[in-house]
């Protein structure tokens, strides 16, 4: 499982930079629980060696009691508890201050891992620039300007070798896993509940793991399955902030975790941004995606059509996926919801032939060639797969790089009809080949349809 990792510090200190130079984006998943005054981002991290979730956060004070500040520093206690690590930052130019000693303490106490990255050292002396820092006692402090990049690669470096390799970690067995995800009181408890009580069903309680995500084994109709549960996550009683009934990590780590996602909607209520990003992530994630609207019982043929074209506007991103109408409460249309699970599964693992990508790629350009770009045409040649789960269409030629992302998402709809990949997100990575009279060397990018661009706001990034 992809290890968490929170950037905490006070205010100004370069925490959303340090976020966006990880992730190499501007964009962010965003818990956006009704009830919150400031955010936390979630992103991948795609600076360094090993995969993992990056948590960006609003500024720390650990001491204000109310107010704006007091709701960020919840929120970013809430984060520290979600981390495996801690990145603490400071400012280098500003020196050592007393809120800085402040949120120290309250690392210290929290139990994670703590890495102290002294920022805006650009320019500075290193050892100068850390120098006051070592009076925090949280080991050796790392300069590093997240504006310009310096020291960055070899602080996510120091803190990932705590880490072992994504390969290291043995899977139990070959089961499929089944990720039931979406924001809180859309059914998910209902929906487990149903397929567990099923009588064609047999299930296997286990216990808790990483972050109280709940694994059960069960049998439905002769295949097995682990359902990764993250419906238990709300508290019974009294909570004092609506994000403690609903954590997003919990939710992005069973994401990870699985081989498909059923993603829940609720019929009954409209949709919601925390919909969409969620629904972005299972994309940017590559995980086989299934769809289930539920209490689709409960509400008229009106809102039914509403709701439809709402999905329509807002969800185009998941046009790959199935979608299914379903009551977990009167346990209809289930089985009809694994059967597209099974398939989803099936698509987003097949093996692709190396002939019949090649011919399908020279069948799709024959139909449509990519645009030129100034005097240059991008010319494909050939195609092979480069991974599964999801699907890698590896693409050579020339000149690939200037292939637009429309035409990326054409290609996408042309393969996924040849070969039946419904269910399942595809990458194109496109290798553009040596040019003796070139001096640059050749490129290799990973193409594949940007989820979110039909909301207010990118979802999953």
């Amino acid at each position: 499982m992809k290890p968490v990792i929170a950037l905490i510090g006070r205010p100004n200190v370069g925490k959303s930079t340090l976020f966006n130079r990880l992730t190499r984006t501007r964009d962010a998943l965003v818990a956006d629980v009704p009830g919150l005054t400031r955010d936390r981002h979630y992103g991948h991290g795609k600076l360094g060696k090993k995969p993992y979730l990056v948590i960006d956060t609003g500024g720390f004070e650990p001491l204000t009691k109310d107010g704006i500040l007091y709701r960020m520093a919840r929120q970013t206690e809430q984060a520290i508890d979600e981390a495996d690590a801690v990145v603490f930052l400071v400012d280098g130019r500003a020196g050592l201050t007393a809120i800085d000693k402040e949120v120290a303490d309250k690392l210290r106490r929290s139990g994670r891992a703590v890495i102290v990255a002294v920022n805006k050292a650009e320019g500075m002396d290193r050892g100068i620039a850390v120098s006051d820092f070592h009076e925090l006692g949280l080991g050796k402090p790392l300069a590093v300007s997240a504006a310009h990049g310096d020291g960055v690669s070899e602080l996510i470096a120091h803190v990932l070798s705590a880490f072992p390799d994504a390969g290291e970690e043995a899977e139990k067995d070959d089961v499929l896993k089944v990720a039931i995800v979406g924001r809180p009181n859309v059914g998910k408890s209902t929906m487990i509940n149903a397929l567990l009580g099923d009588e064609r069903v047999i299930a296997f309680d286990q216990p808790g793991t990483t972050r109280d995500s709940i694994y059960v084994d069960f049998e439905r109709d002769g295949r097995h399955y682990t359902l990764i549960d993250t419906a238990g996550l709300r508290r019974k009683g009294k909570t004092v902030e609506a994000i403690e009934k609903f954590s997003v990590i919990k939710t992005l780590q069973s994401i990870e975790d699985a081989h498909v996602v059923i993603l829940v909607l609720d019929a009954q209520q409209d949709m919601s941004d925390q919909d969409a990003h969620i629904a972005g992530f299972i994309v940017e994630s590559g995980r086989a995606l299934v769809v289930a609207v539920n209490k689709w019982d409960g509400v008229s043929a009106y809102v039914r059509g509403q709701f439809k074209e709402e999905v329509e506007a807002r969800m185009k991103f998941l046009s790959f996926a199935s979608f299914h109408y379903v009551s977990a409460l009167k346990k209809r249309g289930l089985s009809s919801l694994f059967r597209s699970v099974d398939a989803a599964y099936k698509a987003a693992t097949t093996d692709l032939s190396t002939p019949k990508l090649t011919r399908t790629l020279i069948d799709a350009v024959s139909r449509q060639s990519p645009p030129r770009s100034g005097i240059f045409r991008p010319k494909l040649r050939y195609a092979h797969q480069g991974g599964r789960n999801p699907p890698i269409v590896v693409v050579h030629g020339n000149a690939l790089e200037k292939i637009p992302d429309s035409y990326v998402r054409y290609l996408e709809n042309v393969f996924r009809d040849v070969f039946r990949l419904k269910g399942t997100p595809i990458r194109f990575r496109f290798v553009t080949s040596e040019n003796p009279f070139d001096p640059h060397k050749p490129s290799s990018q990973t193409r594949s349809k940007r989820p979110g661009r039909n909301t207010n706001r990118r979802p999953g990034g």
